[in-house]
């Protein structure tokens, strides 16, 4: 097995797994649309994402650099880490969350975070195996702008 940064030759393969992911999360499929959200990814090049590829693609981690203003240094947001159900327990999870964390050090980022669902303790015990702690200084809020209920009219 091989664990690199995806580019625009791994579109396809990056795409069915990427559209597997967000059926994990109960998202509709539609590998399409999913191909095309990570074609403009790789062609603007505003997220970095590493593979694990065997015979087939088995997981994928993308990362979307930010920036700490308190730190003032670079960090990265942990959005996606997926490996195909047929592939788990085989440590490729935890491979491919050493790449985030050794591009977070080779970048000299101040962090890195990232956002599970309360029910997934597969990802949460990956995570605090790795130092990764639970955020209980800050609150984090999210206005959606797909409830438009709840938006405010802008004058």
């Amino acid at each position: 097995m091989k664990i690199y940064k995806a580019t625009n030759k791994d579109l396809d393969g990056v795409a069915v797994l990427f559209n597997l992911y967000r059926k994990f999360y109960d998202q509709p499929s539609d590998l399409e649309r999913a191909r095309q959200f990570i074609s403009e990814r790789f062609h603007k090049d505003d997220s970095v994402i590493f593979v694990a590829v065997d015979e087939a693609y088995l997981g994928f981690v993308q990362l979307y650099p930010s920036f700490s203003s308190i730190a003032m240094k670079r960090s990265w947001i942990l959005n996606d880490l997926y490996v195909q159900e047929n592939a788990r327990g085989k440590g490729i999870g935890q491979q491919l969350l050493d790449c985030a964390v050794k591009l977070a050090k080779e970048t000299n980022a101040s962090s890195i975070s990232l956002q599970t669902e309360p029910t997934n303790r597969d990802a949460q015990r990956l995570y605090e195996k790795n130092g990764f702690e639970l955020d209980n200084v800050f609150f984090n809020y999210m206005l959606s702008m797909t409830d438009t209920s709840k938006q405010v009219e802008m004058e």
